[in-house]
């Protein structure tokens, strides 16, 4: 088991990339604090895992809240005693629309998730894997932030954000021995792929024109994430930080 024992909190875990990575984790030996704004879906994710013979607790917490990032740490240093990894996977969509059409409030909602929820879980979570010496701070970007597409200009400039951010706080930890690392996935089919296209579900044209951008000729499923946190919470990565992984199919090229 590549966690064996470890330590992990993984954020907007109710569903899509968040419910596969837990799932994954508590696969390959982790305690995971399962964490979402939906409570009923973070216990859902919980049982799955404990049916897999895992070990899980879940939590309600709202990233955007300092209070919570504070007491999702403390929830998982009290009951398993350390914290290896943080990933703070959570975040919100954008309808694709031009920017004249996007009100102040969207804009704001999409980087208090995005931007200011990585933000918070960092502060609380570093000072604690600081200290151990050890650790990983796990961000989800996306390949938005490096390839954008037409009317997605808002939530571009939130996963652009955190993708600075990773190399910001990987230099910050770097002489702490914590490693701090974004994924950035290609369009993923969770429940947030038909807001990225504008659809209240998705329809097979949207899904093949998505999927022509790809080169290798599909979208991501959840598990392809899942596979890549794991692989990059493992003693396999320990020289990797700072880096932003694309798992995109090709996408970036």
């Amino acid at each position: 088991m590549r966690l064996k024992d470890k330590v992990a909190i993984v954020t907007g875990a109710a569903s899509g990339i968040g419910a596969a990575t837990a799932l994954a984790m508590a696969r390959e030996g982790a305690h995971v604090l399962v964490v979402d704004v939906n409570e009923a879906g973070a216990k859902a994710t919980v049982e799955q895992i404990e049916k897999a013979g895992g070990q899980a607790a879940a939590a309600r917490a709202d990233v955007t809240r300092a209070a919570d990032n504070q007491a999702v740490v403390e929830r998982a240093t009290a009951q398993w005693g350390r914290l290896d990894v943080f990933y703070a996977n959570a975040g919100v969509p954008q309808w694709k629309m031009d920017l004249e059409d996007v009100d102040e409030k969207t804009f704001d909602q999409i980087f208090s998730v995005n931007v200011k929820g990585v933000w918070l879980g960092a502060k609380y979570a570093l000072p604690v894997m600081k200290r151990q010496r050890r650790g990983l701070f796990l961000i989800t970007a996306s390949t938005a932030a490096i390839r954008p597409r037409p009317g997605g200009q808002t939530y571009a400039a939130s996963k652009g954000a955190v993708v600075t951010l990773t190399k910001a706080l990987a230099l910050e930890a770097a002489p702490h021995g914590v490693r701090v690392v974004a994924i950035a996935p290609v369009a993923t089919h969770t429940p947030m792929l038909p807001t990225f296209m504008s659809k209240k579900e998705v329809d097979a044209e949207s899904l093949a024109q998505y999927v022509a951008t790809v080169p290798l000729g599909r979208l991501n499923q959840p598990q392809d994430i899942a596979e890549t946190a794991v692989f990059l919470a493992s003693d396999a990565a320990a020289m990797i930080t700072g880096s932003c992984i694309e798992v995109d199919g090709g996408r970036c090229i």
